[in-house]
């Protein structure tokens, strides 16, 4: 309990360091699109759902306590026909712990290339495509408490220019009993950033326009600013609740500061049948300025194959305000 109490007081004090920063002045904003759609429709609140490879994305501990292999393959329609793909895996190590990889990726599609002088189209097309995979290690410090890590490279490209950059996170997951409170705490995409490059930034530049008989065409690259990334910070508390063998429930609330917004809260709760079938529902961005986030709705489905083999499908809806809707499909299995 004093490390958890610990962390949430660097937490705290880390979150001074970005006070200033404001929305849309950061690169690797892919990273803050939650994949999982158990979690989505419980309004993106999961830093305190010890879930194993559903949570991990929320916090790097979650899988510490795993017993069986998990695969979990994500879908999202994303906002202006981008479509979005996370794939995560989970392989317990015994008492070594629990290893994670994980795989993001983002894209476009190709978009017309339009100028001020061809406002219809050049007759050019352009795409944007992000893309990160990382590793991940949790380890339960006590039957109560644990801890994970992870490091995720991440790329960005806007048709011919590219970023690179590397992102850690940091997670803690404490459970007061087994069906008592839980806490959990995370800070996630942890880095320096970087700057675009590419054959697309490169020029011609003339030293002396003024000046005749110069070279007028000295090759040159234009340097572009270098951007952070978006830093968040996670705080969560789940309760469940056993209204009988059949019927359960639970809730989680999450608090969040960003590196590039303002605080803002995440709420969720789950009612499930038999630990088969779910509905789901949750609130998102509640405070934030500029939110485009609500309400969040979704329902899954739990089985299995065999003795050995199980699987579990999720849906969830996003209410993402004037950008429309988001739908999100999750396919999982354990073995």
């Amino acid at each position: 309990m004093r490390r958890l109490l610990v962390l949430g007081l660097l937490v705290l004090t880390a979150g001074d360091a970005f006070a200033q920063s404001k929305t849309g002045t950061t690169v690797g904003t892919f990273l803050r699109i939650e994949p999982d759609a158990r979690i989505a429709a419980m309004g993106n609140a999961g830093v305190s759902q010890a879930n194993g490879i559903a949570s991990y994305y929320f916090n790097p501990a979650s899988v510490a306590l795993l017993e069986k292999k998990e695969l979990a393959f994500s879908h999202s329609a994303w906002i202006a026909d981008i479509s979005f793909d996370h794939i995560a895996a989970a392989f317990p190590l015994g008492k070594k712990g629990t290893a994670a990889v994980n795989v993001t990726s983002l894209r476009s599609g190709d978009i017309d290339v339009r100028t001020v002088d061809q406002p219809l189209g050049t007759g050019e097309r352009y795409h944007v495509s992000d893309f990160a995979a990382g590793l991940g290690w949790a380890r339960p410090i006590t039957d109560r408490f644990s801890i994970g890590v992870q490091a995720q490279y991440l790329q960005e490209t806007i048709w011919n220019n590219s970023l690179r950059s590397v992102v850690f996170g940091l997670g803690t997951l404490y459970t007061s009993s087994p069906k008592g409170l839980v806490m959990g705490a995370s800070i996630s995409n942890l880095g320096t950033g970087g700057a675009f490059s590419g054959r697309d930034l490169g020029v011609t530049f003339d030293q002396d326009p003024n000046s005749n008989g110069d070279n007028p065409t000295i090759p040159a690259e234009i340097l572009t600013e270098e951007f952070g990334v978006p830093t968040l910070l996670r705080f969560g508390l789940a309760k469940p609740f056993e209204i009988n063998s059949a019927n359960k429930l639970r809730f989680e609330l999450d608090a969040l500061h960003a590196s590039d917004n303002s605080e803002s809260l995440n709420l969720g709760g789950e009612y499930s049948y038999r630990e088969r079938f779910a509905v789901r529902a949750g609130w998102r961005e509640l405070f934030a300025e500029d939110a485009e986030g609500g309400l969040t709705l979704g329902a899954g489905w739990t089985g299995e194959m065999n003795n050995s083999l199980g699987f579990d499908f999720a849906y969830a809806y996003a209410d993402q305000g004037r950008l429309g809707s988001v739908h999100r499909l999750t396919v999982g299995v354990d073995f």
